[in-house]
């Protein structure tokens, strides 16, 4: 059944394939007869636009050749009509001309006022035919009742004034007709004189000049084309005319006022006046000037500021060095202090050295009763002066001179922040560091740390964001880099020096246990009655530290906190190792002691060094020598924080120990 449904399908399927094939070439050859009927009129078409062309050809043809007729026809008739015309306007010329050698004006173009316009044009030709006369004709016409010179002269007196007479009553359309009768005279400019100076009439009634003239232009901006043919031309003469007359005038008489009698406010004065002037000139750029405006505007500011200009740094560094100088002394004398010289090299340097590093008196420190001799208030004042200076350099200098002007007022600022105020005080509390055996504990040298370390932040903020953009781009950022570089050291190696001050907070320690620490605190008398966790000396001791250590963090920052912590930790090991070698403890003094070398151990924890925590900790194993039991000795002493240190010094500490001269515990631990 399915090979018949099979074979069924496939005859149904050759039928149908047959009838399609007879569709398809039916349909081929209708497709066939249908091409050669569309490619028979496309032939035909072909021949009637070729006949059409031909026709055009022709019909172009006969247009050319009569439009070359109807040229040559124009050109003759012009040939004729323009000498024609010329005639016509020199017989007209010709009259006039006798009019005024006979001294009758008798035209109406001359008597009417109103054909101004008509009576302007013939006198300028005229006037130019008056100037081809030879020289005897010419003084006769010169000097005839009407001559056309005079007339010449009175016509444009009358188009001046029927200018001016218009532009006050605000008639733009008689302006723009007049101004264009005057374009051809010699009065012309004139005219433009006259219209500036009217223009300005009223418009400088307030008391801001640079303000009213911006009116003023933007004003004169919208008229000026409505009235002249070269309206950038008029308008550059009128922004002449303000900055010549004008703004020079304002500016000369408030710079010349203060500029030899108060340099603060000349100065104050020429950076407003410059940045209000640099500022019109900008407003002003927005206006059709002509070609190079840029270079005509920076020329007028440059005609108006010039001469004080060329001696603006000097100006600047005169008053800025006379500032900062009245500042510091304003300072030091509201401290009653008389700032002395303090060497800095030589004998005194070397006494000093010596001084700080023993304990050799050469002499006394100086006392600053707790003064650091610096002063906020002094280096926001100095940094504000400097930055108005950098301000008004970089608006007022050249700029190839600003560079070097930005340098010399960076050396200002190097001279009497940091070495006038902020050197001076770290000499200042360097002499003032008491020697390690005074009992004085006031160590104000790190208040002195501290405050210069925040000035010097305010100054390197002021390098990069005021200095460092006037030169980014010059040699001079080079020297500067070097300048602060070796201020920076100055100043580290001063700071070394004080780092002394180490010495005086030992020794004070020293004085602590000295005075508060007893023998009988590692050996009481009544070994059963000891009620007391740590004893006074340790507590007054670990006091004292904490407050050196809060001090120290304050005072310093970076990688400093962490160096100074690390050398008074060590220091402060070393103290309290040699401390408790000078004691003899028993059983209960032992523990004890232990209990004094933890508490310090908590306390060299806020040291946040692990050099240090780690030297308290083999103290602290060390200290339990003084306790253990004698048979445990050598168990102890081999433990992972005694091994490897040398048996000596583990011999000192059991040495000791107040039952040491037994025979058992020499036995044990020999």
């Amino acid at each position: 059944r399915l090979l018949e449904e099979f074979v069924n399908h496939i005859q149904e399927l050759q039928v149908m394939d047959e009838r399609i094939q007879r569709k398809v070439e039916k349909l081929e050859q209708q497709c066939q007869k249908e091409a050669k009927e569309f490619a028979k009129k496309v032939q035909e078409l072909q021949k009637s636009n070729q006949v059409a062309f031909q026709h055009f050809q022709e019909l172009d043809e006969h247009i050319s050749y009569v439009a070359t007729k109807v040229c040559h026809l124009g050109d003759q008739l012009e040939g004729v009509n323009t000498p024609r015309q010329r005639a016509v306007e020199a017989q007209k010329l010709m009259k006039y001309f006798n009019e005024f050698l006979d001294g009758e004006l008798k035209s109406d173009v001359f008597t009417n006022s109103e054909k101004i316009k008509e009576a302007a044009d013939i006198i300028q030709k005229l006037h130019l035919i008056a100037q081809e006369l030879p020289f005897d004709s010419l003084m006769d016409f010169c000097y005839s009742p009407h001559s056309s010179p005079g007339k010449y002269h009175d016509l444009e007196c009358q188009l001046i004034q029927e200018f001016t007479n218009a532009q006050r009553r605000g008639e733009i359309s008689r302006m723009r007709e007049v101004a264009a009768v005057l374009l051809h005279f010699k009065g012309y400019s004139h005219c433009v004189d006259v219209y500036i100076k009217q223009c300005q009439e009223g418009a400088f009634l307030r008391n801001d000049v640079f303000e009213d003239a911006a009116i003023l232009c933007q004003r004169v901006n919208k008229q000026v084309g409505e009235v002249f043919s070269n309206p950038e031309t008029v308008l550059a003469k009128l922004i002449q005319n303000i900055f010549e007359v004008k703004l020079q005038s304002y500016v000369k008489d408030q710079l010349e006022e203060h500029r030899k009698s108060d340099a603060e406010q000349y100065l104050k004065n020429l950076y407003d006046l410059y940045t209000r002037t640099t500022n019109l000139s900008s407003k002003l750029m927005e206006f059709n000037l002509g070609t190079d405006k840029q270079t005509f505007l920076s020329k007028l500011i440059k005609s108006i500021f010039i001469s004080y200009l060329e001696n603006y740094i000097e100006v600047e560094i005169g008053y800025l060095k006379t500032r900062s100088a009245m500042i510091l002394q304003r300072y030091y004398d509201s401290k009653n202090h008389q700032k002395r010289s303090i060497g800095t090299g030589g004998i005194q340097d070397l006494k000093e050295r010596i001084r700080q590093r023993t304990n050799l008196p050469l002499g006394p420190s100086i006392d600053t009763h707790g003064e650091t001799f610096l002063s906020q208030e002094v280096v926001v004042n100095l940094l504000q002066e400097t930055k108005q200076a950098f301000e008004r350099c970089h608006r007022l200098s050249d700029p190839s001179d600003l560079p070097k002007n930005a340098f010399r007022i960076f050396s200002m600022l190097v001279e009497f922040l940091c070495t006038e105020h902020i050197d001076y005080a770290l000499e200042t509390g360097l002499a003032g560091i008491p020697s390690s055996d005074s009992r004085s504990a006031n160590l104000y040298f790190l208040d002195v740390v501290h405050q210069a370390n925040t000035i010097f932040h305010l100054f390197d903020k002021q390098f990069n964001d005021h200095l460092m953009p006037l030169i980014s781009s010059s040699p001079k950022l080079s020297e500067c880099l070097q300048k602060k570089k070796d201020i920076i050291e100055q100043m580290e190696v001063k700071l070394d020096m004080g780092i002394d001050t180490l010495n005086c907070m030992i020794g004070q320690m020293k004085h602590i246990l000295a005075a508060e620490q007893k023998k009988t605190d590692f050996k009481p008398e009544d070994e059963n009655n000891v009620l007391i966790q740590y004893t006074n000396a340790c507590v007054k001791v670990c006091g004292y530290v904490r407050k050196q250590v809060e001090k120290i963090r304050n005072s310093m920052d970076g990688k400093n906190v962490d160096t100074v912590l690390m050398e008074l930790g060590v220091r402060f090991h070393r103290l309290i190792y040699e401390h408790l070698q000078q004691y003899s403890y028993s059983c209960m003094g032992g523990m004890l002691a232990i209990c004094d070398v933890a508490e310090y151990r908590k306390c060299a924890k806020d040291f946040k060094i692990p050099l240090v925590l780690q030297l308290f900790d083999t103290l602290h194993a060390l200290c339990n020598l003084l306790v253990v039991a004698p048979d445990n000795l050598k168990q102890v002493c081999s433990g992972e924080q005694l091994a490897n240190l040398d048996k000596n010094i583990l011999h000192c500490f059991v040495q000791l120990r107040a039952d040491y001269r037994s025979a058992r515990l020499a036995r044990h631990f020999s």
